[in-house]
C-alpha cells in the first residue's frame, strides 16, 4: 500500500468524522510504545516509522479525536515493562494472554480487537504434513512466547531457538537449519515472497500447533483514550476492514 493510498484514507477519515470529539477524551499527545521488529504488513518499525496496516487506523482515530501520536519503538521483551511502568501510554499491539503473569496485579485496559491474525507454525513446503514428532527445532522471534507449542518445549520434546531478527528467522527456516518458525501467518507469507523472494517456499501447517486471536491497543496510563478508542472502532468498521484489506494484514485468518 502507498503513501498516497494511506493519505486519501485519512483525508476520507478527517472529512467524515470531523477532528474531535464532543464527548471523548481531552485532546492530547499520546506515546505510542511499538515493536522494534518489521512485522509488515500487520505493524512494524523500519527506517525510524511506525509502519503497517496499524499504522493508518490508529491515525485516523488520532485525526479525529484531535490527539497527537508518537511512535516510540522498544525491544519486544521490553515493551510490556515500559507499559507497565509508566513509560508510554498507549501499547500496540497487545493482548491480555500474553506474559499474563507479568501483568497480574497491574490495572491495564485493552481495546475491543482491532487486527485479527493467526500466530502458527510454518514449514518449508517440502516439510508440510509431517506431523508433530517431525517439529524438533522451533523458531521465534526473541521475546515472542510460542504459547501453542509450550507443553512440548517445557517437556523436552522441541528445542526453541529465538532469533532477534524476523528475516533471519525465516531463513533459518527456508534452509533447514530449524524445523519450523512459530510466527503470524500473515507476515511470514508476505515476508517469503516480498523480502527473501521465495514465494510459496513455506506454507502454514493447520495441523500444527497454532492460536487465533487478534492485536488490541492497550494502557495503564490512560483507560478513558482505550474506550474513546472502541467507540470510534464501533463507528468506523468500513474503514478499518478497508485498510486492513489493502494492506493484506489479515491474510491467512479470512
Amino acid at each position: 500500500m502507498t503513501a498516497r493510498h494511506v493519505a486519501r484514507l485519512l483525508t476520507g477519515v478527517v472529512l467524515a468524522v470531523g477532528v474531535s470529539s464532543a464527548t471523548g477524551a481531552a485532546a492530547r499527545e499520546l506515546v505510542v510504545g511499538v515493536e522494534a521488529i518489521d512485522y509488515a504488513p500487520v505493524y512494524g518499525y523500519r527506517d525510524g516509522q511506525f509502519v503497517g496496516a496499524a499504522r493508518p487506523i490508529l491515525d485516523a482515530f488520532a485525526q479525529a479525536k484531535g490527539h497527537q501520536l508518537i511512535y516510540k519503538a522498544f525491544p519486544v521483551k521490553r515493551l510490556l515493562a515500559e507499559l507497565i511502568h509508566g513509560g508510554v501510554d498507549l501499547k500496540f499491539p497487545d493482548s491480555p494472554d500474553w506474559q499474563a503473569a507479568v501483568r497480574k496485579g497491574h490495572s491495564i485496559a485493552y481495546s475491543r480487537p482491532v487486527i485479527a491474525y493467526i500466530d502458527g507454525t510454518l514449514v518449508r513446503r517440502d516439510n508440510a504434513g509431517h506431523g508433530l514428532d517431525a517439529v524438533r527445532s522451533l523458531g521465534t522471534v526473541a521475546g515472542f512466547t510460542p504459547y501453542a507449542w509450550l507443553s512440548r518445549i517445557q517437556a523436552g520434546q522441541v528445542e526453541l531457538k529465538e532469533n532477534p531478527g524476523f528475516e533471519q528467522l525465516l531463513r533459518q527456516v527456508h534452509t533447514g537449519r530449524i524445523d519450523a518458525v512459530y510466527a503470524n501467518v500473515a507476515v511470514t507469507l508476505a515476508t517469503a515472497e516480498t523480502v527473501l523472494g521465495v514465494p510459496g517456499a513455506l506454507v502454514f501447517a493447520p495441523d500444527l500447533p497454532h492460536v487465533a486471536e487478534a492485536y488490541r491497543l492497550s494502557s495503564r496510563k490512560a483507560p478513558e483514550v482505550i474506550a474513546e478508542f472502541d467507540d470510534w472502532l464501533a463507528k468506523n468498521p468500513e474503514l478499518v476492514t478497508d485498510i486492513i484489506a489493502k494492506f493484506g494484514a489479515e491474510r491467512g485468518v479470512r
